[in-house]
């Protein structure tokens, strides 16, 4: 279990970070962005839940999403370096990937058609969840760059999870607007 008693350690004055490992890196660092972009996530999903009144199966798949989002940080600052740790690292797994696509189905059984790109908007939750959305799709871009890093490895299912994230938080900000009622349709070409 995690113990955190001492809040600052004057160690990142000189701008690394510590890995789960024990090795430093500079907090510029791909990785490093990476799993902070993560969290970035998981705090925009924090916000979006304070306004889910109402919407109880919603707030629910959201709490395991945050409880995922701290597993994949942790994937993340724990690189596989090949060699056998003295520890089991944690790491995203396919059931949690395979959950976030049964979510992602149930959720979009009810949904309006689209007929056009929907603006992020609508209710606050909606507003809340499209910008956990890009940050997540940033946090991907991060991911598959680290990844493509030679001397880096992010597993497939950490790739995955965080595709089907996105994915998902685009269906639930449809769902948290009325089911896609009351969903913000993009009118091309509107103020011409």
């Amino acid at each position: 279990m995690v113990k955190l008693n001492k809040i600052y350690t004057k160690t990142g004055d000189d701008g690394t970070t510590a890995l789960v490992s024990g090795a430093r890196r500079l907090k510029s660092d791909l990785r490093v962005e990476a799993y902070g972009t993560i969290d970035e996530a998981n705090s925009a999903i924090g916000i979006a839940r304070l306004h889910m009144q109402g919407m109880p199966i919603l707030d629910t798949m959201l709490n395991l999403i945050q409880n995922d989002l701290f597993d994949l940080g942790a994937d993340l600052a724990t690189p596989d370096t090949g060699e056998t740790p003295a520890y089991e690292p944690l790491r995203i797994i396919e059931t949690q990937v395979s959950r976030l696509e049964r979510d992602i189905d149930q959720l979009n059984a009810d949904l309006q058609p689209l007929k056009s790109f929907v603006l992020p908007g609508g209710h606050s939750a909606a507003a809340h969840l499209h910008l956990a959305r890009t940050i997540t799709r940033r946090a991907e871009r991060l991911m598959v760059s680290l990844a493509r890093t030679e001397g880096e490895v992010v597993s497939d299912a950490a790739l995955q999870y965080v595709n089907r994230l996105s994915d998902f938080l685009f269906v639930a900000a449809r769902h948290a607007n009325d089911r896609g009622h009351a969903d913000v349709l993009w009118v091309p070409g509107k103020n011409r």
